[in-house]
């Protein structure tokens, strides 16, 4: 385990730019997901600490020790795949084995760091099985013991989940989350999985475009999004377009005139999270007529999508309480506090 530095590390395919400017300091035994849509450069970023790319520019330092331009093999780095990269023809111990093979350690020593490696991840007894004879959750595990049992100084973590169940994938990520602060271990996770990243981050690092548009703990970027990208990245989220016409003041597209945080005058878009907004309600500074136009039911919570005019429309959360919940077509009252809604004025997406 160790410290991990990124310095304005790029990358560019001729004059595609796949990553530009990234720079990152990861703690010692920090746990720091790399959160976007597909083709934001957070898996390129990935592949430039394990040295499977090559940057264009900046440096990387792992535990102090610049690695820039070091093969994968001279970097003590652990990586697990999105799609496993197990070998067919092998056991689960042989592939576990594997990487300390490579490293020509003594034979008692591999089998004992293969036979801890497999007690970690709770599959002692398929040491002797095929990657074929393993569900895909079990593979995922043989996956990850292979690349800790090289006992890396950074664990590297792409998309592992993706190709799980979502009842699976929440087991999982759980155990890859209890196993790192077990062992410590420094993690780099990439996914566009935003539960996903919520549930196990010490930090989130939110990238669109190659480039880094946020850097904080989950609350950070829910609670104050530093742009209107992060924010409809992070969590549930409507946007009204419009303009604030005077401080705390916006009138939407639909011509709705709402209460709001302060903002500059102009054009803007106003964020309303779902779980803020309420069904009637007193002492209330924005409450409008509205009617419900789909209802998804989410077990624990339901979800409303209120038309408020021909432009406008909100999504609401409720908890289910079973009987008695708004159905299509229903007319309702919404309402919400002004501060329960951020103003960002029209910028890039």
């Amino acid at each position: 385990m160790a410290r991990l530095e990124l310095i304005d590390l790029s990358k560019h395919y001729g004059d595609q730019v796949a990553v530009v400017g990234v720079t990152l300091d990861v703690a010692d035994g920090e746990f720091l997901v790399l959160l976007g849509p597909s083709g934001c450069g957070k898996t390129t970023t990935l592949r430039m600490i394990a040295g499977l790319v090559e940057p264009s520019g900046g440096s990387a330092r792992i535990g102090g020790t610049d690695c820039t331009h070091l093969p994968p093999w001279r970097r003590n780095t652990g990586m697990v795949f999105q799609s496993y990269a197990l070998f067919p023809h092998m056991t689960v111990a042989e592939n576990v084995a594997f990487g300390l093979e490579m490293r020509k350690l003594a034979k008692p020593e591999i089998e004992a760091r293969t036979k801890e490696a497999l007690r970690l991840v709770r599959l002692e007894g398929y040491a002797a099985r095929l990657p074929r004879q393993l569900s895909g959750g079990q593979q995922q595990r043989v996956a990850l013991a292979r690349a800790l049992a090289i006992r890396p100084d950074v664990l590297l973590l792409d998309e592992p989940l993706s190709n799980l169940d979502a009842k699976l994938r929440e087991e999982v990520r759980i155990e890859i989350r209890e196993l790192q602060r077990q062992l410590g271990l420094t993690t780099v996770m990439v996914t566009h999985d935003q539960e996903e990243a919520l549930t196990v981050a010490d930090r989130l690092v939110v990238m669109a475009e190659g480039e880094i548009r946020q850097i904080g703990s989950q609350r950070d970027l829910y609670e104050r999004p530093a742009d209107r990208f992060v924010a409809g990245f992070v969590g549930r989220s409507t946007f009204l377009d419009g303009r604030v016409t005077t401080p705390g003041e916006f009138e939407t597209a639909g011509g709705l005139r709402l209460k709001c945080a302060a903002g500059a005058a102009g054009a803007a878009a106003l964020l309303l999270r779902p779980e803020r907004l309420h069904l009637g309600g007193e002492n209330l500074d924005n409450r409008l007529p509205g009617r419900v136009e789909f209802v998804s039911y989410l077990g624990a919570v339901l979800e409303l999508h209120v038309r408020l005019s021909p432009a406008d429309r909100v999504l609401v959360q409720l908890p289910n309480r079973g009987e008695g919940a708004p159905a299509v077509g229903d007319d309702v009252e919404i309402g919400w506090h002004r501060d329960a809604g951020m103003v960002f004025a029209q910028q890039r997406n």
